[in-house]
């Protein structure tokens, strides 16, 4: 096998990113200090610095403590140089609504607010945007959150009927030139979220699953410390798992404790036995607490003790899917890089 090789501009792109990132990370550095935490020479942190000093990027905060000698320059990565915004598409029980948050690069929340439409469909997008880009200058990357399936900025089915089948990151990209553009499930991101938030360990595989009234069960899934999107990112849609019964008396017995209870066990023995999760968390206004420790004694007298995951019921997972959509619209900011085998 020949060694995997890069491009110079390459090279350069990822050593920016090593700068931004360590100092994303630490608050603040010298040169050498970050040279240290990222492997790189001293030089060329100095050049990168220099460059990003310019742009804004980093801020320059006056010389360090001497310790004998010239002081060194302290640097800190600047948060405000640009922003994020990110919308949160929902419908729940007739209700139609759009959260919008602005965030700076660090993912901090620097406001949101929720706004109720009679409908929703692209014009409502097109036209949220156009206000809130006019309104904040420095806006470079915008995500959108739905309740359906998203597949390169295609949107298959989903509870918004005005969107389904729609390429809205294509029309976004041509309308706002230069933004990147994030559109992702919501299962997707709200077990993104949970995931960031629990700290669990990188390699670990974890579940979110949701049980709506009056729309179908979804799920979102971490494997190996990475989302799960599927082949054709149609992973999660647990509505279409063999229960036995068509979809319609599905959404019958999401209406009674007991139709639910049987559909979450059955639900959850799937997941277990697919991908061995070392947790499983439960959302959505059909579910409540005390249905916990049922839905875990009934599982087990399928699942052997030594493979059941944790299991919790969160009902207000707002924060969560929030944190998910920040976090990854603000990675599609940071440069990737594809490792390419020369032949």
């Amino acid at each position: 096998m020949r060694p995997l090789s890069h491009s110079t501009q390459q090279v350069k792109k990822i050593n920016i990113e090593l700068v931004k990132n360590t100092l994303r990370t630490t608050g603040t550095g010298t040169k050498a200090s970050i040279a240290s935490l990222t492997r790189l020479s001293v030089a060329t942190c100095g050049t990168i610095l220099n460059e990003l000093v310019r742009t804004g990027e980093i801020l320059d905060i006056g010389p360090d403590e001497s310790s004998g000698g010239r002081p060194a320059s302290r640097y800190q990565f600047n948060a405000d140089y640009a922003s994020m915004v990110g919308l949160i598409i929902r419908t729940e029980s007739g209700i139609h609504s759009i959260t919008h948050a602005r965030a700076n690069l660090n993912g901090e929340i620097l406001e949101q607010h929720t706004t109720e439409y009679e409908a929703i469909n692209i014009q409502t997008i097109e036209e949220l945007l156009d206000q809130l880009l006019s309104q904040y200058h420095n806006v470079q990357a915008v995500g959108i959150g739905i309740p359906g399936v998203a597949h390169n900025g295609q949107i298959g089915i989903c509870d918004v009927k005005e969107l389904a089948g729609q390429p809205l990151a294509q029309m976004l990209q041509q309308r706002y030139n230069g933004l990147e553009i994030t559109i992702q499930n919501d299962m997707n991101l709200t077990v993104y979220g949970l995931y960031h938030e629990q700290n669990y360990e990188e390699d670990s595989n974890f579940a979110v699953l949701t049980f709506p009234e009056n729309h179908y069960p979804g799920a979102g899934f971490i494997i190996g410390g990475r989302l799960l999107n599927g082949n054709s990112y149609f992973s999660g849609e647990v509505s279409y798992l063999p229960f036995g019964i068509t979809r319609e008396e599905q959404l019958r017995q999401l209406h009674t404790p007991e139709g639910v209870h049987a559909l979450i066990v059955h639900t959850i023995v799937s997941i277990i036995a697919i991908i061995n999760p070392a947790a499983i968390a439960m959302t959505g206004n059909a579910l409540v607490p005390s249905m916990l420790d049922r839905i875990d004694q009934d599982c087990r007298q399928h699942v052997p003790a030594e493979h059941m995951p944790q299991l919790l019921i969160q009902q207000d997972t707002r924060h969560e899917y929030l944190t998910g959509l920040i976090t990854m619209t603000l990675e599609s900011l940071t440069y990737n890089i594809q490792l390419i085998e020369r032949h």
